[in-house]
């Protein structure tokens, strides 16, 4: 019987874990940072455990991150940093604002549209959430939207979901996962996610009448945002084409990209030399967040492993129901109250390995399991008491957190009704797969 083998696998954990998991709790909610919270819990562990020698910590603090697929993260960060300075960032939303800005709701839909553009070269959702949002909250509270709406949080959360994302690299290299991979299965999602945020905004409007003008689709005002605006294309299609038709890995991608915008905004003289220095320290400072995260967790996930703690999460989920819809259910339950106290990133590295062996267990491809869990968390950016990007919003609008929280609720559960099929719909996330990937 399975749950004898579990049981036989699984050893009997006391206070010397649990202690340590509840310190690691207790920190975070006090506000140490992250990276210290992870560290302090995984010395006690290790020394109370007994599991793992000591000196794992220090090998896996640099073996952690001595990966060439993290190269990508900084490069991607300090491309979105030049989008912004040059301006590019600018362009790329006049060019939604004239795809869809015509129409009734077309402000608000041109606003989540500006953010999957922007998604698609800077991958963070923060960065989105702040460019975007200086842009266009004062248009869409001249259009009647209320100064505390969550459209803009709620549309900057692509940026972690549409392809390229940085959580997509740091998951793969966790599961050694291709990032290639897993950028060509989240596509779709990425999409579904965005579509789900203009149509909730749709409705929103013809509920409270946000935007009640409508003008039309003008094809010349369009064909000149386009051409205005084909440098900043030209970013997204170099980024994407190269990964998707096999030219580019992620990282080349991410340096590519970097060398590209760079050269746009010399070239349109938007971009001088005395912008560098702070370009890569603003940039330095966003990537020294992540990056020491990743290496404090990592040896708290080898000490998880070594306890067999996910062995005892199969045991105890399956203990409680068998039913595979059930336990799908269960982890996206897990998945989004991890998302709702903790970012994204210490959670990946941290329940990847814990929930995969579940998710294999109940039948789940690996693959849609990752887009699963990366699109749950992503709720998590508009979901107190965490939110970062309603603390964003509220930086830019003075609106209080909870107040934008309130507003972006209609915005979740479209979310969620996209997570629930990524879940139960394989095909949504494997569909482009090959047969062997």
């Amino acid at each position: 019987m399975l749950w004898q083998q579990l049981q036989e696998q699984t050893v009997d954990l006391g206070w010397e874990f649990y202690g340590p998991v509840l310190l690691i709790v207790a920190l975070v909610a006090l506000a140490v940072p992250v990276w210290a919270a992870l560290g302090i819990g995984a010395v006690i562990m290790l020394v109370t455990t007994d599991v793992l020698p000591l000196g794992l910590l220090c090998e896996s603090l640099f073996d952690g991150i001595d990966h060439f697929a993290l190269i990508a993260v900084p490069l991607f960060i300090l491309t979105g940093d030049v989008l912004v300075r040059t301006g590019l960032s600018n362009k790329l939303l006049d060019v939604a604002d004239a795809t869809t800005g015509g129409f009734r709701a077309g402000l608000g839909t041109a606003t989540v549209l500006g953010c999957g553009f922007f998604a698609c070269i800077s991958c963070s959702d923060a960065a989105g959430a702040a460019a975007v949002g200086r842009m266009t909250i004062h248009k869409l509270v001249d259009k009647g939207y209320p100064r505390p709406y969550g459209l803009v949080a709620s549309g900057a959360c692509t940026g972690i979901l549409i392809p390229p994302s940085i959580t997509y690299i740091i998951i793969g290299l966790i599961l050694g996962i291709s990032a290639s991979t897993l950028f060509l299965a989240a596509a779709i999602p990425g999409v579904m996610i965005m579509l789900s945020i203009m149509v909730t905004n749709a409705v929103m409007n013809r509920i409270h009448g946000f935007e009640g003008e409508e003008t039309g689709f003008s094809f010349a005002r369009w064909r000149k945002a386009v051409w205005d605006g084909r440098y900043a294309l030209l970013v997204p299609i170099i980024i994407l084409g190269g990964i998707y038709s096999g030219i580019f890995t992620p990282t080349e991608a991410a340096a590519v990209a970097v060398a590209t915008t760079i050269i746009i905004g010399m070239l349109q003289r938007t971009l001088t030399l005395a912008d560098f220095p702070k370009m890569l320290v603003s940039s330095a400072k966003v990537n020294g967040v992540i990056l020491p995260i990743i290496a404090m967790s990592l040896p708290l996930a080898q000490t998880l492993a070594a306890l067999n703690v996910p062995q005892g999460v199969i045991f105890a989920v399956t203990s409680l129901t068998e039913d595979p819809m059930m336990i799908k259910l269960l982890m996206i339950a897990i998945l989004i109250a991890a998302g709702c106290i903790m970012e994204t990133t210490p959670n990946i590295v941290i329940l990847a390995p814990i929930l995969l062996p579940l998710a294999q267990e109940i039948g789940m491809d690996e693959v849609q399991f990752c887009i699963m869990m990366i699109t749950a968390l992503g709720v998590g950016f508009i979901t107190p008491p965490l939110g970062l990007n309603l603390f964003v919003i509220s930086g830019i609008t003075g609106a209080s957190v909870l107040k934008i929280a309130a507003k972006a609720g209609p915005y979740v559960i479209g979310m969620l009704i996209i997570v629930l099929m990524i879940a139960y719909i394989p095909q949504i996330s494997t569909v482009f797969l090959p047969d062997i990937y």
